[in-house]
């Protein structure tokens, strides 16, 4: 399909771009030219991250396949945040002429995001991407990358456009006129129901592709919740702790213990590869049957299709199954960063969370940072419970609810593909076997984030043993102590 053909992405820096770079190359050796857009980050031009972010072990079989694949890699200079994307006009105009395809997924993934800075990136990028594409004299297909819980104020979710609560054009409106601390107080109004700023931008983004994609061939895709790779180009690579890979970290050193989560909900999971292959099929889908891409054949004015890409539908995952297989496979290989035993504690209750919390995180923290101030060390765990804690209540809207998706367009996407497209390209879910890929996933954990390589899995096994050891004793004495305050107790009120 890429034959011959350049191709725009946004987001290459993230998770899903760092995968879309790998896979667009390496499957497709005859791509023209692959157009990246970097934004320059902490006094570092935007080629230098591309370059750093290149030598990354996810590129290993790219550069063994394809040595010279970095020639095919351009990179723009530019922000999605800004006007015109903030790209200079020679390579904008180098894009309107030379571009087939657009993905565009960079996003602010932050949940707790300013509002007019998440609607800068989520809402006016996704605005100014659309503006370029009507530019782009070669375009066969433009895929919008959104979020299955774009819509997470309604529990069924079909794939179509819902109509957002503020229109995108007026949402980036208000946030252009309206200052700052105004802005602040009104934002829980603005947002009302949804439990974030980023769910909340992303449905006005939606919006925004509704409207402003009339007559081009556009499609919007709405992935669940994105996890380490299944198997391409390497079985259980992540870069990043957002989400459920954050509760196998915290889980996995010892400081996690209590989980804001319905056990029986669904965990709605998808492996970041089969994102970008089902983003990669939709493309080819959006390119075969959009009208105005064929001969005398003028462009309908009708709404894009949509493809809820979830696991739910197919290949349900409750969060107890998650992590039951986490725990069951963690256990094999337990890191030698690990600082205390496993102890999880999981609640819907906000009082028991509190509770929780506080005896299980925050005491602790307290005690052991009061040690390290008296022998002179830089206490660390108050911050640490600082963010686990906020963490574990953004994730919790998620891990408390079930949604109910239908992906009949993703299903139907898949069918359309010969057999060695579905090979090369599969997101066929249902087919995914949870217990081998979260036996891959905790390993990918260890040795990509964790940077614990293999060979460590001994000591681990050591430490964690006394750990063990030194966990029950704890427990022990704890419950001594009650049974004599309760026998002193008793004995006072006899």
């Amino acid at each position: 399909m890429f034959t011959g053909a350049s191709v725009f992405i946004t987001g290459g820096t993230g998770f899903l771009g760092k995968l879309f770079i790998d896979k667009l190359l390496r499957s497709s050796p005859g791509l023209k030219k692959l157009y990246v857009l970097v934004r320059a980050k902490k006094n570092k031009e935007p080629i230098k991250r591309l370059e750093e972010q290149l030598n990354d072990v996810l590129y290993d079989r790219l550069r063994k396949e394809q040595p010279n694949f970095i020639k095919k890699i351009y990179v723009v200079e530019g922000e999605v945040n800004q006007e015109n994307l903030g790209i200079s006009e020679t390579d904008r105009q180098l894009l309107i002429n030379e571009v087939d395809f657009i993905f565009h997924g960079a996003a602010t993934v932050r949940f707790d995001e300013p509002l007019n800075v998440a609607v800068g990136t989520n809402v006016r990028g996704s605005r100014e991407m659309l503006v370029l594409a009507r530019s782009c004299t070669k375009l066969r297909a433009y895929v919008h990358i959104s979020t299955a819980y774009s819509h997470c104020t309604q529990l069924n979710i079909d794939e179509k456009f819902y109509k957002s609560s503020l229109d995108g054009d007026k949402l980036i409106d208000l946030v252009d006129n309206m200052d700052e601390a105004i802005l602040k107080n009104i934002t829980p109004g603005l947002v009302g129901n949804y439990p974030n700023t980023y769910a909340y931008t992303k449905a006005a983004a939606e919006d925004v592709v509704l409207k402003h994609s009339k007559g081009l061939p556009v499609a919007l895709i709405r992935p669940s919740i994105v996890i380490a790779t299944a198997r391409d180009p390497i079985v259980g690579w992540i870069d990043n702790v957002y989400g459920p890979t954050g509760v196998v970290v915290g889980v996995a050193v010892g400081l996690l213990r209590v989980l804001l989560c319905n056990r029986h909900a669904v965990a709605d999971l998808v492996p970041g590869d089969m994102v970008v292959n089902a983003c990669i099929a939709t493309a080819w889908k959006t390119a075969k049957d959009y009208p105005g891409n064929h001969e005398d054949a003028p462009p309908l004015d009708q709404a894009p299709p949509v493809y809820n890409f979830v696991s739910s539908e197919e290949n349900p995952l409750t969060w107890d199954n998650f992590l039951h297989l986490n725990r069951r496979y963690g256990f094999e290989v337990p890191t030698i960063q690990a600082v205390w035993h496993y102890i999880l504690l999981f609640t819907t209750s906000e009082f028991l969370f509190n509770f929780y919390c506080l005896v299980l995180h925050w005491i602790p923290a307290y005690i052991i940072d009061g040690i390290a101030v008296l022998i002179g060390k830089k206490p660390v765990l108050k911050v640490a419970y600082q963010k686990i804690e906020k963490f574990s209540r953004v994730i919790g809207y998620f891990s408390c609810r079930s949604w109910k998706f239908s992906n009949q367009n993703v299903q139907s996407l898949y069918k359309e593909l010969c057999d060695a497209d579905k090979d090369i390209y599969d997101f066929n879910i249902a087919q995914l076997d949870w217990k081998m890929y979260f036996y891959n996933q905790v390993r990918g954990i260890r040795l990509y984030l964790l940077k614990d390589p293999m060979e460590t899995v001994p000591q681990g096994l050591k430490r964690y043993f006394k750990l063990k050891i030194a966990h029950y004793f704890i427990l022990a004495m704890l419950g001594f102590i009650v049974f004599k305050l309760l026998s002193w107790m008793v004995c006072m009120f006899l």
